[in-house]
C-alpha cells in the first residue's frame, strides 16, 4: 500500500499548500538527478508478499491484528483488508545462491507465521484472491484499524461523488451497484523491487511495462471473485474498479484512473513523477516540515516526503520508487502485476522470470519498447489479464519493421524466445546455474503444461461441478481447501493433481 501514515482528517493539509510542496519536491528530485546525487549501482532487489487468512475451512478469517500479534515479527504487517496481512523480504544483492535464498528465508518465515496464525485459528493462504471471499466480507467493518486505510477509503469516495460500483465481464459477469474500498482487499499482489542507477531506470521501466503482460498471463492466479468467475487474473480490473475516483463524466472526459497501466514509453524516472503531479489531485494531501530544496543547499537528503505519498496512492503496475538506504538516495522500479502464490517455489519462478528478462530486454540494442507501440503493450496486459496462460498476444517479429507486430500464443512466446532470455539475464547477473534452471524450469513446464494457479482453480472447480453434482459454493469451498493442502506442500502448482 504504499508508504505508511498516522494522520487524522484534522491533518489534511491546505490543497494549494500541497500542490506547492509537491512542485518543490519536484524540484529537489529534478536537481538531484541532474547533479548525480544517488547510489553507485549495487544490484539489488527485494520482495514483498501480500497474503490471506482464512480458517480451516477455507473461509475468509477477519483476525489479523490477533495473527500479527502472534507472530511478533516486524517482517510481518497490516494491510488493508482485516483478511489480509504482508510480508516484506529485506533487500538482497542479486546473484549467486540468491533465489535458492530467499526460497529458504521466505518458506521458513511462512511456515512459522502459520504455525503462530493456528495458534488463533487462522491459516495463512498465498493467492491473488481468496476464492471463497464473499461481497460480505468487505464492508468497511473488514477494513483494518489504520489510519491510512480510512483516510484513503474517504477520499475516494468524496472525489467520486457517488457509490462505487463493479462490473467486470469474463466467463462468467459480475454486476454489483456498491461496494467498499475494502473490495480491493480482496487483490493481493507479489511486489519485486529492483534498485536501478537514474540512466537506466527509463529502460528497465519501459522493459518491465512490456513484458508486464506476460507476467500476468503465466502468473494469472485469481480467477474466481464473490463467488463468480471472472479474468484468469482479475486483480487488475477488480483494483481499477474498487480504486476509481472518477465519475462517468470523468470517464468520458479521458481523466486518467488512479489504477493505471500508463500512456507512453518513458525516459527518465522524472516524467513518471512529472505525470503524477500533472493529472492526479491528491487523496492524502498531508504535508511536513521539511523543506527540500533547503535540505539540499545544505547539503542533506531530503525525504520528499509528499511525493512519496502521493506516489503511493497512484496504482501503477510498475511504480517509480524514491528511497533513502544509509543515507543515501536511490531509485527502484517496483513490479506490482503479479498475484501472489500458489507456493515459494511458484514465486521465486516468477521473480526469477522477471529478473532475468528485465536485465536482457533493458540493455537490447533495439529494445521491444521500441518495436511495440505503448497502446499494444497496454492491450496486452489486459489480454494477459483476462484469458492468462491460453493468452495470445502481439509481439515484435523479426522483419516486420520499427513496430511490426503479430499474433502468438504467450505460451510460444516464452518457450521459443523469452525463456531463453531471462536464461541469459540472470546468467548476466551471476545468479548460480542450477538455481536458474530449477526456477527457470517451473516457468517452462507451466507453459508446457498450460497450467498456472487460475488454469489449477478453473479446473478442480469444474470437475467438481460436472463429476460430482457440487453447487457454485461448495465447489469452490472444496477447491479451496485442496489449494490450501497443496500450498503447504511447497510443490509447484503444474504438479498439483485435479481429481
Amino acid at each position: 500500500m504504499g508508504e505508511k501514515v498516522v494522520a487524522t482528517r484534522a491533518e489534511l493539509s491546505d490543497r494549494q499548500l500541497y500542490r506547492r510542496k509537491l512542485q518543490s519536491c519536484q524540484d529537489a528530485l529534478e536537481r538531484m538527478l541532474r547533479e548525480g546525487r544517488f547510489d553507485r549501482p549495487r544490484a539489488m532487489m527485494g520482495l514483498e508478499i501480500e497474503l490471506n487468512l482464512a480458517d480451516e475451512q477455507g473461509l475468509p478469517l477477519m483476525s489479523n491484528e490477533q495473527v500479527l500479534g502472534a507472530i511478533a515479527s516486524s517482517d510481518f504487517q497490516t494491510e488493508l483488508g482485516r483478511f489480509n496481512i504482508e510480508v516484506n523480504i529485506a533487500p538482497r544483492r542479486l546473484g549467486g545462491h540468491v533465489l535458492e535464498e530467499l526460497r529458504e528465508e521466505i518458506d521458513t518465515g511462512l511456515r512459522y507465521a502459520d504455525r503462530q496464525a493456528a495458534e488463533v485459528g487462522a491459516r495463512i493462504v498465498m493467492v491473488g484472491i481468496l476464492p471463497t471471499l464473499d461481497l460480505d466480507h468487505t464492508g468497511l467493518e473488514s477494513m483494518s484499524r489504520n489510519d491510512r486505510y480510512t483516510l484513503l477509503s474517504d477520499q475516494i469516495l468524496a472525489a467520486r461523488g457517488e457509490d462505487i460500483a463493479l462490473d467486470i465481464e469474463g466467463v462468467e459477469r459480475l454486476a454489483v451497484e456498491s461496494v467498499s474500498m475494502v473490495a480491493e482487499a480482496a487483490a493481493t499482489s507479489l511486489q519485486l523491487h529492483l534498485q536501478v542507477t537514474p540512466d537506466r531506470f527509463a529502460s528497465v521501466w519501459n522493459a518491465a511495462q512490456a513484458i508486464s503482460a506476460v507476467q500476468v498471463a503465466l502468473g494469472a492466479n485469481s480467477p474466481f471473485l464473490f463467488g463468480r468467475e471472472l479474468w484468469r487474473e482479475t486483480r487488475p480490473v477488480l483494483f481499477q474498479q474498487a480504486c476509481d475516483t472518477r465519475s462517468a463524466e470523468l470517464k468520458a472526459q479521458g481523466v486518467r484512473p488512479i489504477t493505471w497501466f500508463g500512456e507512453r514509453w518513458v525516459d527518465s524516472a522524472l516524467d513518471l513523477f512529472a505525470e503524477n503531479l500533472r493529472y492526479f489531485p491528491a487523496l492524502l494531501p498531508i504535508c511536513d516540515d521539511e523543506d527540500p530544496v533547503k535540505v539540499l543547499a545544505s547539503g542533506g537528503v531530503p525525504k520528499l516526503g509528499e511525493m512519496r505519498l502521493h506516489n503511493g496512492t497512484i496504482y501503477r503496475w510498475n511504480r517509480p520508487v524514491y528511497d533513502i538506504a544509509d543515507g543515501v538516495p536511490h531509485l527502484r522500479v517496483e513490479n506490482r502485476c503479479l498475484p501472489a502464490g500458489p507456493t515459494v517455489a511458484d514465486t521465486l519462478a516468477n521473480a526469477a522470470f522477471y529478473y532475468g528478462l528485465v536485465r536482457v530486454l533493458a540493455e537490447q540494442p533495439r529494445p521491444v519498447w521500441t518495436r511495440l507501440g505503448f497502446a499494444q503493450a497496454d492491450r496486452n496486459f489486459h489480454t494477459g489479464a483476462r484469458y492468462g496462460i491460453e493468452s495470445t498476444l502481439q509481439w515484435p517479429r523479426h522483419g516486420r519493421g520499427a513496430r511490426g507486430t503479430a499474433p502468438v500464443a504467450v505460451t510460444d512466446l516464452v518457450l521459443n524466445e523469452l525463456l531463453p532470455l531471462a536464461h541469459q539475464g540472470l546468467d548476466e547477473w551471476g545468479v548460480e546455474p542450477g538455481d536458474r534452471d530449477r526456477y527457470l524450469g517451473i516457468i517452462e513446464q507451466r507453459c508446457v503444461r498450460r497450467t498456472n494457479g487460475a488454469a489449477w482453480q478453473a479446473a478442480v472447480v469444474h470437475r467438481l461441478r460436472e463429476q460430482y453434482g457440487m453447487d457454485r459454493a461448495a465447489s469452490i469451498a472444496t477447491m479451496t481447501r485442496r489449494y490450501m493442502e497443496y500450498m503447504r506442500t511447497g510443490e509447484p502448482v503444474h504438479t498439483w493433481p485435479v481429481g
